[in-house]
């Protein structure tokens, strides 16, 4: 199992290149990373709402771990 995922980095990966999933990519969700690159995030919705999830501390890596508040985990 890989370090968990810096917080930071995931939230500035869905603000800026979400729109290509990088976000999703970062945190282990491959096959969600794939579709909302295809789809170029979800028209716009699967953005807004993976920022939203990161910022509230919501979203989860791969193995349902909590993303780290550091930038070198």
């Amino acid at each position: 199992m890989p370090a968990p995922r810096s917080w930071y980095v995931a939230l500035l990966l869905a603000i800026f290149l979400g729109w290509f999933g990088l976000d999703r990519f970062y945190i282990g969700r491959y096959k969600a990373g794939w579709l909302k690159l295809l789809t170029l995030g979800g028209l716009g919705i699967w953005w807004l709402l993976d920022i939203i999830l990161i910022a509230a501390e919501y979203r989860k890596d791969r193995w349902y771990r909590p993303l780290v508040h550091s930038w070198n985990p």
